[in-house]
């Protein structure tokens, strides 16, 4: 597994992470036995990153990450990153307080059972939190005094990346990114580059639009999110299937399927096109198995994809995929 670096932050993490949401809920039912197979499965394969938040299944995903790093003695190998935020109830930007971000760090702290978190991230703030030196300032605290060894923001948007880039205390920016979601590429990625903070590459399967697996026929259990959140019910639209119309999205997948061809699956494919982008960190690919565990950690094997690959994802953006997602996010 390759490795790469968060250069405003001392964390080499592995390029292939595994994202911890389907663990905790959202996604349909996951026992614990599988989260921990999916795991102990990822561990082995040599990921060193794993993302979660406290929202997830109400911080059960944040307890079953940090029993099996525990467990497995991972602890010193292992980068943990967590979310905070959405518990705020009602989700406005007056509920960020100084105060507010101690106690769900201190409960954070104690699902993951650690002392130090190693990356803290704010988890999609409302759009006026960006501009307060107050929050962003009690964040540096936080890692001044040793709580958090460095600290960034998941966004919704590209405005909102390129705010949290030009906080010199941010490490990390994650943002959805894949190859229905490419307006990233346009200004975000040079900033981040340039500005040393490091990019975790989030929904990079699109919810699994990209495996190429799904039909017009394929249905989804009530309490997943690709049933319960299409229209944007519960959470951003942009969070389900990239935001894009799912029968879009499934003509759009079959031609990425096509371009995979024998050597790899349209999942590796579309992975592969987000490690070509230089400026990313790691991608955080889902999985509720420990084959796709497999399949996800074996794209940071394969080659980059060469020009006419690329230029081929990016005719399928602009022919399908732009009009609906280019202009929103």
């Amino acid at each position: 597994m390759r490795t790469r670096a968060f250069q405003r932050a001392d964390l080499e993490v592995s390029e292939v992470g595994l994202g911890t949401w389907q663990l905790g809920g959202d996604w349909g039912e996951v026992s614990d036995d599988q989260a921990r197979e999916v795991l102990h499965a990822a561990l082995d394969a040599g990921v060193t990153v794993l993302d979660t938040a406290d929202v997830y299944g109400d911080g059960r995903s944040e307890r079953l990450v940090g029993e099996v790093v525990a467990e497995r003695g991972d602890r010193d190998r292992v980068t943990i990153a967590t979310k905070v935020g959405r518990r705020a109830d009602p989700h406005v930007a007056s509920a960020y307080t100084p105060e507010a971000l101690r106690q769900w760090v201190a409960r954070s702290r104690d699902n993951l059972g650690v002392e130090r978190i190693d990356l803290l991230q704010l988890h999609c703030p409302p759009t006026e939190v960006y501009a307060d030196d107050e929050v962003f300032g009690a964040l540096d605290d936080l890692v001044t005094e040793g709580i958090l060894a460095a600290h960034g923001v998941s966004v919704e948007t590209c405005d909102e990346a390129l705010r949290a880039i030009a906080r010199p205390g941010v490490a990390s920016v994650q943002i959805i990114l894949n190859a229905f979601r490419q307006k990233p590429l346009e200004e975000v990625l040079p900033a981040a580059q340039e500005a040393g903070v490091g990019i975790i590459a989030r929904v990079p399967l699109a919810s699994g639009l990209l495996t190429g697996r799904y039909d017009l026929d394929t249905s989804f259990s009530a309490d997943d999110h690709r049933s319960f959140n299409r229209e944007g019910a519960a959470f951003d639209v942009g969070e389900t299937f990239a935001g894009v119309p799912y029968e879009v999205g499934v003509r759009a997948a079959q031609e990425v399927s096509a371009l995979a061809g024998d050597d790899l699956t349209a999942a590796q494919l579309a992975l592969r096109w987000i490690l070509d982008q230089e400026a990313v960190t790691t991608v955080i690919p889902g999985a509720r198995s420990v084959e796709q565990v497999e399949g996800n950690v074996a794209a940071s094997d394969l080659p980059p994809l060469g020009s006419e690959l690329h230029e081929e994802l990016r005719a399928i953006y602009d022919r399908h995929i732009r009009a609906h997602v280019h202009h929103r996010w």
